[in-house]
């Protein structure tokens, strides 16, 4: 039985501290070359830009959370900078990585899919400001789709859609909610799962985390 939680830990979040200190000392260090004088100009733009560069992507991991996806015994949480959201075992369906096909190829999305059973559980537990979070992010996938499916005029319907309340059983959800809950429809639709998890967020492979979700999964069905 599994008792403990697993926390996973986003490997992007890796050299945060050093990206943003290297960034600091390079700004410094263009602008002192920028004050030494005109024929110290060119090597001053180059610290200056380097160092601006990397002090964004150090600031960039640093706000990332520390903790990505917690696992227990009841379900997978995911953390994300502007909230979290709980996902019962129970919920889930499956849970894959993503593969789209490229010609006579099938590519793996670099992503964890997880298909729900029912997306309203998630919307009862999702902030508006983690669903806006997300509905940005997933303009890749929305991309994806657009080019698996040969009738882009259906993709076209169902993005009109997100505009109307969503509806599953007797929960009726308006706003970002509702906007949310159609997008997980629509990505299942062309890509078959709810929520996407990004491997940058995994401090392992694909197929290690989906072998601990697997894990996680069966003993929730065992415990019933």
């Amino acid at each position: 039985m599994i008792n403990e939680a697993v926390l996973i830990r986003p490997i992007i979040k890796r050299n945060g501290l050093t990206l943003t200190f290297a960034g600091g000392l390079g700004l410094a260090t263009g602008l002192g070359l920028f004050l030494s004088g005109s024929h110290l100009f060119a090597p001053g733009i180059i610290c200056f830009a380097s160092g601006a560069i990397a002090l964004v992507l150090g600031g960039a991991k640093l706000v990332e959370p520390e903790v990505t996806v917690k696992l227990t015994d009841e379900g997978l949480t995911y953390f994300h900078r502007r909230g979290q959201v709980v996902i019962e075992w129970q919920n889930i369906q499956r849970f894959d990585q993503p593969r789209v096909s490229q010609g006579l190829d099938t590519l793996n999305l670099p992503y964890i899919g997880i298909k729900l059973k029912q997306v309203s559980p998630v919307l009862e537990c999702i902030s508006l400001r983690l669903a806006a979070g997300l509905l940005t992010e997933q303009r890749p996938l929305l991309m994806t789709a657009s080019v698996q499916d040969e009738d882009l005029s259906v993709l076209e319907d169902q993005m009109s859609a997100e505009f109307s309340p969503f509806i599953e059983n007797d929960d009726r959800y308006k706003g970002v909610l509702a906007m949310f809950g159609h997008r997980c429809r629509l990505l299942n639709s062309h890509l078959g799962y709810h929520l996407f998890i990004s491997t940058d967020a995994l401090d392992r492979s694909e197929i290690e985390f989906l072998a601990l979700l697997r894990e996680y999964k069966k003993q929730s069905v065992e415990q019933l």
